[in-house]
């Protein structure tokens, strides 16, 4: 006699390890407060914070750049006229070997075998100390007779009558010196000024200005 087949009761499928984790972490998350709601701050806050940790970011680089600006900027003007104190030292230097070269006789130069030769080595020495200044950018300004008074170039020694417009250079006594594009020593000028009669004072000793006076009588 045969028995029936005894089935096995059917069990519940249990959940696989990943459900399973899944399950415990949500269980052990603690759930969200009234309180801890609340506290947080809303939407608008967090993009003005934001907003403003962007502006200050940006001020700061902005800040680094003016500073790398600002002393490339000082490196580079370092480097043009740090030699400026012994550049205007040597100014006295060229003025001595132009005072040396004009003080000899032309007659005594052509004449004379020794005097022509001191004379060629003062203009050989001028002339490498000209190209020296010529490296270092160092160039010479000379006025030239009738250009308009620059006070920022030229320095007025006095004032002289003269046949050039009031206000012009008349005269020029010693010659100016740039330093790249920075006045290193102003020439030394004689400024020219109108004739007495064109100033407003009388033509005839005891003419009041002003005063008309008829002496075609």
């Amino acid at each position: 006699m045969k028995h029936p087949e005894r089935e096995d009761p059917i069990r519940p499928s249990e959940p696989d390890d990943e459900a399973r984790k899944a399950e415990d972490a949500a269980d052990a998350a603690p759930e969200a407060s009234p309180e801890t709601l609340e506290s947080a701050p809303p939407p608008e806050d967090r993009e003005a914070a934001l907003a403003d940790a962007k502006d200050r970011m940006l001020r700061a680089l902005a800040e680094v750049e003016n500073l790398r600006r600002r002393s490339a900027r000082e490196l580079d003007e370092a480097r043009k006229y740090a030699i400026t104190g012994f550049a205007r030292e040597l100014l006295e230097v060229d003025d001595n070997l132009s005072r040396a070269l004009d003080s000899v006789p032309q007659r005594a130069a052509d004449e004379i075998g020794f005097v022509k030769t001191l004379a060629e080595g003062v203009a050989m020495t001028q002339k490498a100390l000209a190209a020296c200044f010529e490296r270092h950018k160092i160039a010479k300004v000379t006025p030239e007779i009738g250009e308009r008074f620059d006070h920022n170039r030229h320095q007025a020694m006095f004032e002289v009558e003269s046949e050039q417009p009031p206000g012009t250079i008349a005269q020029v006594l010693q010659p100016g010196y740039v330093i790249a594009d920075r006045l290193l020593r102003p020439a030394l000028v004689g400024v020219a000024k109108a004739p007495a009669t064109q100033a407003g004072e009388p033509e005839h000793p005891g003419d009041a200005p002003g005063e008309r006076i008829d002496r075609r009588a």
